[in-house]
């Protein structure tokens, strides 16, 4: 979308304000379908710093995610430009990329279709 869904950006803005993580959404974005629970900002950028700073060959890219972390759009008053997705999974077919989960950033402009809640698929 060139022009941000305005429902959307309320939505994420609820999300940054109440702290919360537990509005599930479902996004496409650039052909791909991405499903999970939506994370304030700042947690979602602490959670992917902690996960880097265990890894030998990307700690050191861990203090990108912390660095601005004080700063942030809605104390500027700023409404917000990203949805900060974590249990999240990319769609492809009829399973989950990653299985477990995973932390996507996903700028609102990008979305062209949501809805609320999230998909799971389970082997029968």
């Amino acid at each position: 979308m060139s022009n941000p869904d305005e429902l959307l950006v309320d939505i994420s803005a609820m999300v940054e304000s109440g702290q919360s993580n537990q509005m599930s959404l479902t996004v496409v974005a650039g052909g791909a379908v991405i499903t999970g629970r939506l994370a304030p900002e700042a947690v979602w950028r602490e959670r992917v710093s902690e996960v880097l700073k265990d890894s030998d060959r990307l700690g050191p890219f861990s203090d990108v995610f912390t660095a601005r972390r004080a700063e942030g759009r809605a104390d500027r008053g700023e409404p917000p430009t990203h949805l900060h997705f974590h249990l999240a999974r990319i769609l492809q077919g009829n399973v989950g990329i990653p299985e477990t989960g995973g932390m996507y950033r996903v700028a609102i402009k990008d979305v062209s279709a949501w809805t609320v809640g999230d998909f799971s698929y389970f082997d029968q």
